[in-house]
């Protein structure tokens, strides 16, 4: 698959016009034909750098070629995927020693391995091979850590249930009739299945926080631009997020120690260098001398409790959860931020163009920035959303939808608008955090509900999709750091307690959930 490099037709102008709603006849496309010929031909020749040379032999940012040994793994079999959790088995051995050696890691399937197929979770990208790592794989294999797979995820990252990816359903540990939550839904199952000890999750609206509550893991979206993004896929810039999912607070400081900070690639990355903290050394030194929590300051956000479609019982167990840190030397008190119920409304504008754009217009490119362009997954998802588009899921196609619909009625001012008033949607966070220095509330509103039944309709499928981020989503439009801890069960089921900290204090955040970790009231 490739971008053709053919001449351009009058039809091919015929099209093109229609489409920017030009008006202009055959008589005046045919005198613009010539000059499009001239860009056409140098849009064709873009990539092939000076005579002579490949786009790989051209100076400029590039991303990590694979220096640690790989073959391209193998389909996993039914009887080492009981829950449908990996997309892909590989065994890629990293450095002989660092700090993951002796740690295996699986990597959500929107994130590029070299010689690996990268799916996306979805028919219709799928398989795309790239010939290079995503910063993060890199920064792993250079740590020690080994990688044993590709986890399974929803169909592009849209969806925050686990039963639309390519692969099939992905099925809770804990119970498998219920769904694990997305879109990285195969990374924080294969952790809590003790199918590896580690994954990399992306979050774009809680994706790495869902599925960590509704399966007992511990999941950080880290502080936005902390870890780079770079040779993953996005959704859109302003909310793409990377970061750990482990069985414990201390494994994901870990990870967090090994993929933070700058690569020089990702233009996310504002101030990120100046604010990379030592998460897992940080972390034992406040084990060293009394509670983790002496002294901090915990603010439960009235709003995010008792929200609509809430369960009164998750609420229940979060708050005991929260009383718990009063107990270990924390001050614990109610803080209302009315921004918080009001910020649904802004991640829907900013989701649904910024998926159009990113995803079904730039083919996970984009334009206009200062950092390293994936080309070569974006010649392969030009044809292969065009051959196979049809395949997306409901969730994909309604929030493209949403997108054209958005485009076509109201332009771009929309999405202007909605990222406009999110500076005050951080403010009031920054505000409370001025009080506090950790904001408490259920991760998500119920306990993981039951998968929808083998082909589901539009309707069940994209019911069964949302409503499950009235907490997180906010916190991908802000950048806030925001964790959850599993903290207690509601018949027999996680329930996960979020931790928000200030923009870059991802250690003070780890802090609060060790010590509340500590008090050994809940184990996976």
């Amino acid at each position: 698959m490739g971008v053709p490099d053919d001449t351009p037709t009058l039809e091919d102008l015929r099209r093109a016009g229609a489409a920017l709603r030009l008006d202009m006849d055959d008589g005046e496309l045919e005198e613009y034909l010539p000059f499009v010929s001239v860009f056409a031909g140098g849009v064709a020749a873009g990539g092939a750098g000076p005579a002579g040379g490949g786009a790989g032999e051209r100076p400029g940012p590039v991303a990590a070629a694979a220096r640690w040994p790989r073959d391209g793994g193998r389909a996993p079999t039914a009887e080492e995927n009981p829950y449908g959790a990996w997309a892909w088995r590989v065994d890629i051995a990293g450095a002989p020693d660092g700090p993951l050696a002796g740690r295996t890691v699986a990597i959500k399937d929107n994130v590029a391995v070299a010689g690996v197929p990268m799916t996306n979770g979805s028919a219709v990208m799928g398989p795309f091979i790239p010939d290079y790592d995503a910063t993060v794989v890199t920064r792993i294999l250079d740590a020690g850590g080994r990688i044993t797979g590709k986890s399974a995820c929803e169909d592009m990252c849209l969806s925050a249930a686990s039963h639309t990816a390519a692969t099939g359903p992905v099925r809770n540990p804990h119970d498998p009739s219920r769904t694990t939550g997305g879109s990285s839904s195969g990374s924080a199952a294969l952790v809590a299945a003790g199918a590896c000890d580690l994954a990399i999750g992306g979050d774009q609206g809680g994706s790495i926080r869902i599925p960590s509550a509704l399966c007992g893991t511990y999941g950080i979206k880290p502080t936005h631009g902390l870890v780079p993004y770079t040779g993953a896929f996005p959704i859109d810039p302003t909310i793409d997020h990377l970061g750990p999912i482990g069985r414990s607070t201390a494994d994901v400081a870990l990870l967090l120690d090994v993929i933070a900070g700058p690569d020089g690639l990702d233009p996310r990355q504002h101030g990120v260098e100046a604010n990379v903290r030592p998460y897992a050394a940080a972390l034992a030194a406040s084990s060293g001398s009394g509670s983790a929590a002496e002294g901090l300051r915990i603010g439960l956000v009235t709003e995010g409790f008792a929200a609509g479609g809430s369960d009164t019982e998750v609420d229940a167990v979060v708050r005991e959860a929260a009383a718990a840190f009063g107990g270990l030397g924390a001050t614990v008190a109610e803080v209302s931020i009315p921004w918080h119920r009001q910020a649904l409304g802004l991640l829907g504008a900013i989701l649904g163009t910024g998926m159009l754009h990113w995803v079904v217009q730039a083919d996970g490119v984009g334009t206009g920035w200062e950092g390293w362009y994936p080309d070569a997954m974006a010649d392969w998802f030009f044809s292969a959303r065009r051959e196979r588009g049809h395949l997306f899921s409901p969730t994909v196609k309604l929030m493209a939808l949403v997108g054209q619909y958005a485009s076509d009625t109201y332009g771009s001012g929309h999405y202007a608008r909605a990222r406009n008033q999110v500076p005050a949607l951080r403010a009031a966070y920054d505000d409370a955090l001025v009080r506090f220095d950790v904001l408490l509330m259920p991760t998500e509103p119920a306990v993981a509900p039951l998968l929808p039944g083998p082909d589901p309709s539009v309707t069940e499928s994209l019911a069964a999709s949302f409503g499950h981020a009235a907490n997180t989503a906010q916190f991908d439009l802000t950048g806030h750091p925001a964790m959850s801890v599993p903290c207690g069960r509601v018949d027999g089921l996680p329930v996960g307690m979020m931790l928000v900290g200030r923009r870059f204090e991802d250690d003070v955040v780890l802090r609060a959930a060790h010590a509340f970790e500590q008090t050994g009231a809940y184990r996976i």
